[in-house]
């Protein structure tokens, strides 16, 4: 993820227990008072009201939960390609905002529905002529599909007279880059322009300093009563139970300045970004021939539902005996589809909205090995996605060599100028081995050694990567450190500027050696090994098994900390412990590079009172010298952290560990708006009758935080795909407390289909096949 700054604000703890632990940074040497770099300005919280997100493609809508935009300060906007095209958007009755009803996300996120109804409304301050409240209602429907959001404000009325109603639309463009909305400060920026480009189209226009020419087009239907560049008018006549229709179609068109005349513009999809590829249908949706808006509407509602069965057709689903777990399930497994994003590779999680919805190479890599075995085209896309921008050359401005795994890639004004590195930007240190980890996955789940030959070469020079730029000092050891001043500070999946530091607070020097990443190399050169045997390049494998194993040895030495119970957080630039009671030591466990007989400790340190706050597993423990519930990655609780977390407890048989996180997360979701984890929450101690405390700037919804309940499920069941063996392996299964049982529909093995029923009977789970397409056999084993 890219950097985010801490929210350090010295804010007392509102337990005592908490409050005399947390330090939160004062009196250290090195503390910092100024803004680390690309931080995220938190002036707003968005959890201090409802907001809407919609997606498809590169573009992403943040909308408040009438489906307006720019109403309140905060993010909302119409995004694509990291600029936001339409900053406002509010529709108003009569001078008046509607009474809201209510607001939901379809069940597959494919829209966004709203029910209001229009106020008491008094139509001449000079009379008494006046319309009662909830004689209108008013249904709006909204989506985004293949460059364009639709958006239907349908009016029916239930009144027993015939009412003129003024209906009044409101709209800008300010075409601020993403890192601007954040909260980066800008010099200059380029030449914005807004035209009448008919009587049913508004054009605005924004000439970037980047020479790329972005267009935000309105259509309205049927033609306003007045239009202007800001606000379109209605006239409404509703007779009793009378209906009618408003329809708002905005379109997002970028093409660079004197190379493409408008014509030319690639509509939604930017096939120079190699994301999102694809065929609008036939037709441009600014440029649909003969047309009325409301036939463009229902087209491309009807188009809409299509392209996501389609994008869903085959999965594997759960059903549970809890149905708030299954509607948690449902949420899960919608956002999952709503942030894939098809690329000529194949379909790609994007990170999260609204501020990471792109392409990172980590976040993209642990969804997809998340979500493996509910459906692995997330992997394959993934893979194939980073071999074709891996690095090829050494490139110190966006912390590239040869063999790396791409970090994050952005299209907006700024990374297009160099103001901020990321138009392809390969600081992270993980993201290369964890690339190689997932595709022996990947082959594990899928069989799919065609892909595996395919990406070979790629796989061939992230290894090594690892060995000769990886390991910067020579130690055996896979260190980071940045090229210049511009880039990622820490370079770990913690990236905040302060989030590696030793026992006394102070902030460790470079090259940094992180426990977890060590244990990303031991499995990708492990998981390599077997792919090597498997295209019979065995001095390779022999080699890879026998450097797996040496670094393991190493391993222990260096990273084990007997004192504090578990592995150390890193290694300093002098090869000193960071002697620091982390998540990330759970890690070690999810990988296998810690010994067996280290697992129950690493497993008591983290599920200890410090560790474990009844929610979930702290990043950092409560005690540590930098502390801070209210931190980015100093004492918060990831979902996606601590399913990682579960998997690794339960490679070690500490079921009751994973389970126990399985329940503190479940318990989370109760408190969430759609039931939807969110990317992280505050690490304040569990309290009786009070939900967890949210993260003020938390992206919602976050791809690794959705594909974390398949986790934790899998980690709890036991469950491993084996293609080789043509083989459902269910290791000792257990269920949390919260429920009795689960069914799994569509596991797929091969050319097998299977159903499989587990039932707990006083703590015993019990496990039958319902169905069996194909002849793959389900083992369990206790």
């Amino acid at each position: 993820m890219a950097a985010k700054t801490d929210l350090a604000t010295n804010t007392a703890e509102n337990t005592a227990m908490e409050a005399s632990s947390s330090v939160l940074g004062v009196g250290f040497q090195d503390a910092d008072e100024v803004l680390p770099t690309y931080h995220i300005e938190a002036q707003t919280s968005l959890v201090e009201r409802p907001l809407r997100s919609l997606k498809f493609g590169e573009a992403f809508g943040v909308l408040d939960s009438y489906g307006d935009i720019g109403v309140l300060p905060g993010p909302e906007g119409l995004y694509f390609q990291d600029t936001r095209y339409l900053s406002r958007l509010e529709v108003k009755i009569e001078g008046q905002r509607p009474l809201m009803l209510s607001s939901v996300m379809q069940d597959d996120n494919g829209a966004l529905s709203v029910d209001m109804t229009t106020p008491d409304i008094r139509l001449d301050a000079h009379d008494e002529t006046s319309i009662p409240r909830e004689t209108v209602a008013i249904e709006r429907t909204k989506f985004l599909f293949r460059g364009a959001c639709y958006d239907r404000i349908g009016l029916r009325s239930y009144d027993t007279k015939h009412r003129r109603l003024r209906v009044s639309i409101a709209f800008d463009a300010d075409y601020r880059d993403l890192f601007e909305v954040r909260g980066t400060d800008r010099k200059e920026r380029g030449k914005r322009g807004v035209q009448l480009a008919s009587p049913t189209e508004v054009q605005f226009r924004y000439v970037g300093l980047d020479d790329v020419v972005r267009t935000t087009s309105l259509h309205f239907g049927p033609k306003p009563l007045s239009l202007e560049p800001g606000k379109a008018e209605f006239e409404v006549s509703l007779s009793p139970g009378a209906q009618t229709s408003i329809f708002i179609r905005v379109v997002f068109e970028s093409h660079r300045a004197f190379t493409k005349p408008p014509s030319e513009a690639m509509t939604g999809e930017d096939a120079a970004a190699r994301l999102t590829q694809v065929a609008n249908g036939g037709g441009s949706p600014r440029h649909p021939k003969g047309l009325g808006e409301g036939t463009i509407f229902a087209r491309a509602y009807r188009d809409s539902r299509r392209d996501l069965r389609t994008l869903t057709a085959g999965i594997t689903t759960i059903i549970s005996s809890n149905d708030q777990f299954n509607e948690g399930l449902c949420r899960a497994t919608a956002d999952l589809y709503m942030l894939a994003s098809r690329t000529p590779e194949g379909i790609y999680p994007f990170a999260g909205i609204p501020w990471y919805s792109t392409v990172f190479g980590r976040d993209g890599i642990i969804t997809a090995m998340m979500a493996l075995w509910i459906d692995p085209k997330f992997a394959r896309g993934v893979l194939r996605y980073l071999a074709s921008t891996q690095a090829k050359t050494v490139d110190p401005a966006a912390d590239a060599q040869p063999g790396k795994v791409l970090h994050e890639t952005r299209r907006g004004e700024m990374a297009m100028l160099g103001e901020v590195p990321f138009r392809h930007y390969y600081g992270t240190i993980d993201g290369t081995p964890l690339f190689v980890m997932l595709a022996y996955e990947y082959y594990l789940v899928s069989g799919d050694l065609q892909t595996v030959k395919d990406i070979w070469p790629a796989l061939e020079l992230a290894l090594e990567w690892m060995d000769k730029y990886g390991d910067r000092d020579g130690d055996g050891f896979v260190e980071y450190a940045r090229d210049t001043e511009k880039g990622l500070e820490n370079q770990g999946w913690k990236d905040s500027h302060d989030s590696i530091f030793h026992t006394d607070g102070h902030l460790a020097k470079g090259p940094i050696a992180l426990c977890e990443v060590q244990g990303y190399v031991y499995a990708a050169k492990h998981g390599m090994a077997r792919l090597a045997g498997l295209l019979g390049h065995d001095a390779m494998a022999e080699r890879l098994s026998q450097a797996a194993n040496d670094l393991r040895e190493r391993f222990d030495e260096a990273f084990w900390n007997e004192e504090i119970g578990t592995y150390a957080l890193a290694l300093d630039g002098a090869k000193k412990q960071c002697a620091v009671r982390s998540s990330n030591a759970g890690h070690a466990l999810f990988t296998g590079i810690a010994k067996p007989e280290r697992a129950a400790r690493v497993a008591e340190t983290l599920l200890g009172n410090d560790g474990f706050n009844g929610w979930g597993v702290r990043t950092i423990a409560k005690g540590e010298a930098r502390y801070n519930p209210m931190s980015y990655h100093n004492g918060s609780i990831w979902p996606h952290d601590n399913a990682i977390v579960a998997m690794g407890l339960a490679r070690y048989d500490l079921k009751a560990g994973a389970a126990r996180i399985f329940q503190g997360m479940f318990d989370t979701s109760l408190y969430q708006d759609q039931k939807r984890l969110p990317e992280l929450f505050c690490g304040f101690m569990r309290r009786r009758q009070r939900g967890p405390v949210s993260y003020p700037v938390a992206c919602s919804p976050q791809a690794w935080a959705a594909a974390a309940p398949f986790a934790f499920l899998a980690a709890c069941l036991g469950l491993e795909l084996d293609h080789d063996q043509n083989r459902v392996l269910l290791k000792n299964p257990i269920l949390p407390d919260f429920l009795d049982g689960v069914t799994l529909y569509n596991v797929k093995l091969r050319d097998s289909r299977l159903d499989l029923r587990f039932q707990c009977y006083d703590g015993d789970v019990t496990v039958s096949v319902q169905r069996r397409h194909g002849d793959a056999q389900v083992v369990v084993m206790k």
